[in-house]
């Protein structure tokens, strides 16, 4: 019986040992590799013996315990900041060993405080220890991926050899707002639809196609975190952050969370992964007047029709698929049952509801500057009250800074005490291993380059380009346009010049002419402005002054429109950052609306001769008027406003 039992006992001991394991590639630039039973680790603290963290066959967890158990405070502390980072000339890692400038506030221009807002690369990891960084930089594939290489030999050079891990906002949407923190603009990867536009498609599996496709280019330059997507949901039309959405309809943003998930971390997180953080928890989109929380006047999230709830579901619907990161906003829930302070300070928000009662397991980062700039309800606190205060509501990584001062005298101070600091740093550390980024940290320049923009995913992008345009209205079966007609087709923008746009090559049975009076028929791609946002993201006149969707009130020549319309055939799209009021076009027995939602010339043209059947459907409601838009509650979708609010319902389009 003694003999069974001990054989019974070896049983499991001899498939642990038979288990087979399949040798992952490593990248080394500095560190030697060990051999070990035939297979190969790297020695990242260069002691000369496999500790559990370099042991690629570990759980991420039992390599986050050892490694956790071997850094400094300094360099948990360091793990807990995520700074900007600027590209060296020619894609070097240096800035020249200096710090960046005194960190100022980004929106008043006074100083914050004394911390530094971005370091030069090398002290940055070697003497502050930081891992975590923003590229905001807009650079060549090839470029990028070569500077990707040289930061993360620095890292690797480091005590403990911990890889960076480089976040960025989204690189591949057409958008007109591309300002800081919503999105980097027309980048060197495939350019698909707006936010809005790809929720406009309706079509989920092209969501997951087009995530699972920009993965593969930001993986391939280095870049391996996502700060994105606004998960927020714009059931208040004059919210200046609605370009960077997918709509209103919670269901329908609720799939696209999953889908997004899916493509770009996979079934799990590894090698290959884009590492997701979504945002901004609880929902942005209720902000009080549209005014945007950057400004202290625009820190309230208001719910008029007590619809808090809808506006989580699309995070629920993340965290359900996995999602790595959630990001919490600036704002804070206004008389409701939550404390009246900012996201990322809120324990009722990020512990009670989205860890312990949604279930969410992996980071929390937040929002950059709650500590420095637009620290909401908790102004009278000191930066270590701040930072105690955040730690003790959830968050793990902050964002806003470069130097660990102000943190590491918050933990000096026993305000902060080991055990939160270790959980934090035990959720930044499992994220890095899932990657795989501790066996291989390089990228191929050469497959960078041929993966970005390349054909096959250009050619996806073609087709949500078309499926993105929604047909509004379509009086006297205006479109799809006759073949042979006379065209004219202008842009019409802030700058109220008027003149054709330019079609380099005629793919359209059509004739392009050089003004209205010679056409047959009249296309006005509509482009407004940013006037009347009242202090919005991208600026405006400030609090307290109405932000109006009236396309007139936002620079376009509403005058002009109207005047060739009524003598004209015309089709007016309208790209849309957000929800206009259109009732001020006034047309004729042939008039044609279309919404566009960052797109290009061809797929509009092909959409208006016919050439593509317009599938669409709108992805928020447009309102009827602009007393309606001031009268609408700003935690309801539109469909759920009062009869008469909108002039276009959400999910509505035409086809022919």
């Amino acid at each position: 019986m003694k003999r069974l039992f001990l054989l019974l006992l070896l049983v499991p001991l001899t498939f642990a040992c038979s288990k087979k394991y399949e040798q992952p590639e490593l990248g080394t630039r500095s560190v030697s590799v060990i051999t070990k039973g035939g297979l190969q680790f790297k020695d990242l603290n260069k002691n000369g013996k496999l500790d559990k963290y370099e042991d690629w066959r570990l759980s991420p967890e039992q390599r986050a315990a050892d490694l956790l158990s071997q850094m400094t405070i300094d360099e948990k502390v360091g793990f807990m900041i995520i700074s900007q980072i600027n590209m060296g000339p020619q894609g070097t890692a240096e800035l020249n060993e200096r710090d960046q400038v005194t960190n100022r506030n980004n929106f008043t221009g006074e100083a914050a405080d004394e911390s530094i807002n971005v370091s030069g690369t090398t002290k940055g990891i070697i003497e502050r220890h930081l891992r975590h960084f923003i590229l905001r930089a807009n650079a060549p594939a090839r470029l990028m991926a070569e500077w990707a290489n040289n930061v993360q030999e620095v890292a690797e050079g480091s005590r403990l050899g911990i890889p960076a891990i480089f976040a960025s906002n989204p690189r591949n949407h057409v958008a007109v707002d591309n300002s800081l923190g919503l999105n980097v603009g027309n980048s060197y990867f495939t350019q698909w639809p707006g936010t809005l536009g790809l929720g406009a498609t309706n079509d989920p599996e092209l969501v997951y196609q087009f995530a699972k496709s920009a993965a593969a280019e930001w993986a391939a330059c280095g870049i391996r975190k996502g700060y994105m997507y606004q998960l927020d949901l714009c059931t208040e039309p004059r919210w200046s952050r609605i370009e960077g959405t997918f709509g209103e309809d919670a269901d329908r943003v609720s799939v696209i969370a999953t889908q997004l998930v899916k493509g770009f971390q996979g079934e799990k997180p590894g090698p290959g992964s884009v590492a997701l953080t979504m945002k901004h928890f609880p929902g942005g989109g209720p902000e009080l007047k549209g005014w945007d929380s950057h400004y202290s006047y625009g820190m309230n999230l208001v719910y008029p029709s007590d619809n808090f709830d809808y506006h989580i579901k699309p995070f629920q619907a993340a965290i359900d698929a996995g999602v790595s990161g959630i990001m919490p906003y600036y704002a804070r829930p206004h008389e409701t049952k939550f404390e009246e302070v900012g996201s990322a300070f809120n324990y009722g928000l990020l512990t009670e509801l989205l860890r312990e009662k949604m279930g969410f397991k992996g980071l929390i980062n937040s929002d950059t500057g709650p500590i420095n700039n637009m620290p909401w309800g908790v102004e009278d606190l000191t930066y270590q009250q701040r930072y105690a205060k955040a730690v003790a509501a959830g968050t793990d990584l902050f964002s806003g800074g470069a130097d660990i001062k102000n943190l590491k005298a918050t933990y000096d101070a026993g305000m902060i005490t080991d055990e939160q600091i270790n959980t934090a740093v035990t959720r930044l550390l499992i994220e890095k291993f899932q990657l795989g980024l501790f066996e291989n940290p390089y990228v191929d320049p050469d497959k960078a380059e041929a993966t970005a923009n390349c054909e096959e995913f250009r050619n996806m992008a073609e087709t949500a380009f078309r499926k993105s345009i929604v047909l509004m209205r379509n009086d006297a079966s205006m479109l799809p346009l006759k073949k042979g007609i006379k065209l004219y087709v202008e842009r019409v923008d802030a700058s109220g010049n008027h003149a054709p746009v330019s079609v380099p090559e005629n793919k359209w049975d059509v004739t392009f002419v050089d003004s209205p009076a010679k056409a047959d028929a009249v296309v006005f791609w509509v482009f407004p402005g940013t006037a009347g946002r009242g202090g919005g993201f991208l600026g405006g006149s400030g609090g307290n002054v109405p932000i109006s969707n009236l396309l007139s009130a936002n620079n376009i020549d509403v005058r002009y429109i109207n005047a060739t319309a009524s003598r004209k055939p015309t089709c007016v799209a309208v790209n849309c950052s957000r929800p206009w009021v259109l009732n001020e076009l006034k047309g004729n027995a042939s008039t044609t609306w279309l919404a566009t939602f960052g797109t290009t010339l061809p797929a509009l043209l092909d959409v208006v001769t016919g050439k593509f059947n317009p599938s669409g459907k709108m992805p928020f409601g447009m309102p009827s008027s602009q007393e309606a838009v001031e009268a609408n509650k700003e935690d309801l979708p539109s469909f759920k406003e009062a009869e008469g609010y909108a002039l276009i319902p959400c999910g509505f389009g035409l086809s022919y």
